[in-house]
């Protein structure tokens, strides 16, 4: 088997690659996350989802390819260009909602809202309110992170918020965890009750 050869490439991914280059985005989603994304979503046909860090909107291709018609996808990141971009190629979709904001206040003023799957790709979900988040998985539902292994962008010391971020998850009785050393590192949490 050959896990680069991925098949079903998003037609706005090369589109979305350029603009990442034009800008000067140095954080984008691989090709394998994006596809991992696109299965579990397939998975909740009607589902709900909730993405944090919506980047150049990489990721947010795959995850919309996922969704069916009846789906819906919350994406939010705090740069308002980042968010611009993806409204000029996602805005017309009306299974998403992009919103530019904190995504901690986002998360504070949302948190009794339920979501099947997660994809907590920025420092608030992921690193802080960690537990408003997983609070807001749904039974059954996804909680995603990636770059979970060293990546070159890292600032020093950033490893140490990695380990015990994985260490928190692990002891997680409500959750069913699994980590793969695959891709930029993921790490995928199921709330079982």
């Amino acid at each position: 088997m050959q896990d680069a050869n991925i098949k079903d490439i998003p037609k706005i991914y090369t589109t979305l690659e350029k603009e990442s280059d034009r800008i000067g985005f140095t954080m984008p989603s691989d090709l394998y996350i994006g596809s991992l994304l696109k299965t579990l979503i397939s998975s909740k046909p009607g589902g709900s989802f909730l993405e944090l860090g919506t980047g150049i909107g990489l990721s947010l291709s795959w995850m919309l390819e996922g969704m069916n018609a009846e789906s819906k996808l919350v994406s939010i990141d705090n740069d308002e260009l980042l968010i611009g971009i993806a409204q000029q190629y996602f805005g017309t979709d009306n299974r998403l909602t992009l919103v530019c904001d904190d995504a901690a206040v986002w998360i504070k003023n949302h948190k009794l809202e339920k979501f099947d799957l997660i994809f907590a790709d920025a420092w608030p979900g992921k690193y802080s309110d960690i537990e408003l988040i997983l609070g807001m998985v749904a039974v059954g539902g996804y909680y995603v992170i990636d770059d979970m292994t060293k990546q070159p962008n890292w600032p020093e010391g950033h490893e140490e918020h990695v380990k015990r971020l994985v260490a928190f998850l692990e002891s997680r009785e409500e959750f069913n965890l699994t980590k793969m050393n695959w891709s930029t590192g993921v790490l995928i949490a199921v709330r079982i009750k």
